[in-house]
């Protein structure tokens, strides 16, 4: 009876001592690096996740009573390509197409595609342009992005010899990519362009200046309709049917990517992510959600 005894408190022993190894081992934090065009997207759906669960154990009751914690850092694709491939982060946002050289140095490489995106061609609502054309073709685009056209007088001699302000995302950024391969094929754009630091920002110098043009997001200039107006490029309007049937050629993926399986917290989360909530924050945020 001893035996039987000593061997029930060994096992129970050995099951809290199993128990509370998982719970240590259990990481409760996630960490997101990478593109600013998706950093606000995530960050609002972990918001919404942990201000729902608080806890892990109220995802998943298998889960140990941890809080969630769930970062978000914005610093570029190629920031967040880079983290990956470094291992100090658990995901990378992406707001391009992944490169093959990219995808080799990443072992076990996963893709999560969250949205798709396309740059608008952008100017102020009272740009006098408007006024004569809502329409622009890719050449022309490549004349002006490249500095070839400095006044919107080039563009159109029926305007004022006003100054062409030419606004992109920085050149190393993910969205800057899109367009140079969809536009400016091996044309550089001008050194002297404006480079926001951000989406929101290149939107907001076009709101700020009359003569500005840039390359805005579909989500950016869905939020800034009532002040800047989107060009149709060669005849073809970024509208969701186009963007998604590949008509509107400057266009994008929104995605994350990983090394590796999903933990089963990271699953959770990613799950939320492509839940009908998670697509609801990504359509409020302009974005076309994956189906």
């Amino acid at each position: 009876m001893k035996k039987i005894v000593k061997k029930v408190l060994s096992l129970a022993l050995f099951s809290l001592t199993f128990a509370v190894a998982s719970a240590e081992e259990f990481k409760g934090q996630i960490m997101f690096n990478g593109s600013s065009s998706l950093a606000p997207v995530i960050s609002k759906i972990s918001t919404d996740f942990i201000e729902g669960y608080v806890t892990w154990d109220k995802v998943n009751s298998e889960f140990p009573k941890k809080n969630i914690a769930i970062y978000v850092s914005a610093g570029g694709s190629g920031a967040g390509v880079k983290s990956v491939i470094e291992g100090v982060s658990d995901f990378g946002m992406v707001a391009r197409l992944v490169k093959d050289s990219e995808k080799e140095k990443i072992a076990d490489y996963k893709e999560f595609v969250v949205a798709s995106d396309a740059l608008t061609i952008s100017v102020n609502k009272e740009n006098p342009i408007l006024k004569y054309q809502k329409d622009i073709s890719s050449e022309t685009l490549k004349k002006i992005f490249s500095g070839e056209y400095k006044y919107w007088s080039d563009v159109d001699s029926r305007l004022e010899k006003k100054e062409i302000v030419v606004v992109t995302r920085d050149f190393g950024g993910g969205a800057h990519e899109v367009f140079q391969k969809a536009v400016m094929g091996k044309t550089d754009v001008k050194a002297d362009a404006i480079q926001a630091p951000s989406m929101g920002a290149l939107a907001t110098k076009i709101v700020e200046n009359k003569y500005a043009i840039g390359y805005a997001s579909f989500g950016m200039y869905n939020q800034n309709k009532d002040k800047i107006e989107a060009f149709s490029v060669d005849g073809v309007e970024p509208t969701v049917d186009n963007i998604l049937s590949n008509a509107y050629k400057i266009q994008r993926p929104l995605l994350f990517i990983k090394s590796g399986e999903l933990t089963p917290q990271e699953k959770a989360f990613v799950d939320y992510i492509f839940s009908e909530k998670g697509m609801e924050a990504v359509s409020k945020s302009g974005y076309i959600p994956v189906k």
